[in-house]
């Protein structure tokens, strides 16, 4: 659609609320230290007012929840998950995952920037992972996948890119092979970059 925001990268996700929530853990450890302090640095430690307990307590509180609130819209995946009932997906891949492996449609997975893709796995057997990576190993997404029950994701591509796909869970020692390396082409054009 025109004029629709690029999703944000969860790198940079993942960068700032590690930030956040780093400085958040801060606050809390030096408030709590100031506490502890007051409280044993005098020989006969005075009972504390429970007015400033609750008010130590209701301030983390909100801090949190703040936090949480602030950070909400940061989600790349949330527009997508809260509006997916208006949403209609580009393309879709259907994948099979049995006996450790994956059985994609074709041997690449062709994208155009832009396009917001279905993915739709199913598990013949047990429970793995689906996950998408980029050449660094980051993580772009990821779900469960579980036998007898829809598993499906819808990600809007927004910038080009190669990724593999590997489970992220665990599914026994053969699951560490579960790994296809650069099946997965986000371009701006139509055509391939092989």
């Amino acid at each position: 659609m025109k004029g629709e925001r690029p999703m944000v990268d969860s790198n940079m996700v993942l960068a700032g609320q590690t930030a956040a929530y780093t400085l958040y853990v801060l606050v809390m450890i030096a408030l709590m230290a100031r506490f502890a302090y007051k409280v044993t640095k005098e020989e006969e430690p005075k009972e504390m007012r429970p007015a400033i307990f609750y008010s130590f307590v209701g301030f983390l509180v909100v801090l949190g929840v703040s936090l949480h609130i602030i950070t909400y819209n940061t989600i790349p995946w949330a527009p997508l998950d809260l509006n997916r009932a208006n949403i209609q997906a580009d393309k879709v891949f259907e994948i099979q995952v049995a006996d450790h492996k994956f059985l994609l449609p074709s041997e690449k997975l062709m994208i155009k920037v832009g396009e917001k893709v279905l993915f739709k796995v199913t598990s013949a057997d047990l429970t793995y992972g689906f996950g998408l990576f980029r050449s660094d190993n980051s993580m772009v997404f990821q779900m469960q996948v579980m036998p007898g029950h829809m598993n499906d994701i819808l990600w809007h591509f927004d910038r080009p890119g190669i990724y593999s796909i590997r489970s992220t869970e665990y599914s026994g020692p053969a699951g560490v092979g579960m790994l296809l390396k650069d099946v997965v082409e986000v371009s701006s054009d139509h055509t391939s970059h092989e």
